[in-house]
Parts: structure tokens; sequence; C-alpha cells
């Protein structure tokens, strides 16, 4: 499971979740398989995405809305609270399927 957190500027914040939106429209049409996959938009600002992919490609890199939403992302995020994925197991969950 990866989980990556990111700061958009302010202004930009609703262009990121637009961008965000359309990679999920495109996953409903297209039903790649082998992926689980949830944004998050905090109260602060800060977007949090958590993937969980089967298997080897990664179904989002043939997703063409998600080539576009990770296109400028560094540009549309706050200096130094750019995209950090990392590693993640889940501890617990309580009515989600993790």
């Amino acid at each position: 499971m990866i989980v990556v957190r990111y700061n958009p500027e302010e202004d930009r914040a609703d262009e990121n979740q637009r961008l965000v939106e359309a990679v999920f429209a495109e996953l409903a049409a297209t039903d790649p398989g082998g992926l689980r996959y949830a944004t998050l938009r905090l109260a602060d600002g800060t977007f949090v995405h958590i993937a969980d992919v089967e298997g080897n490609p990664n179904p989002l890199a043939g997703i063409a809305a998600f080539a576009e939403f990770q296109k400028d992302i560094v540009d549309r995020c706050e200096e130094g609270k750019g995209p950090n994925p990392q590693e993640a197991t889940v501890v617990g969950s309580y009515g989600f399927d993790m």
C-alpha cells in the first residue's frame, strides 16, 4: 500500500481536485482492475492518496487522466510540501475493506 500526502497552493486546490476527480471518472469508465484507490482532501488543504495495487504494472500508469494529474503536480504544490509517497501497512481497520 502506498500513501501520498501533499499540499497544493491554496489557489490551485480546486484545480487539483478536478484533476483527481477526472482520474476517478476514467477509472470508473475503464475498470482496469488490480487497484484499490482513494483520495481525501483534508480541512487544512492537504490531499492524501491511498493506493493498493495488485501485481505489476500499476493500473494507474495506463490512465490518461492520471498522467494529466501528475504532469505539473509539483508546480501546484506549496514549496516543500510536494508529493511524499510512502509505503504503508494497515494496522487496523473498521468498516473499510483494506
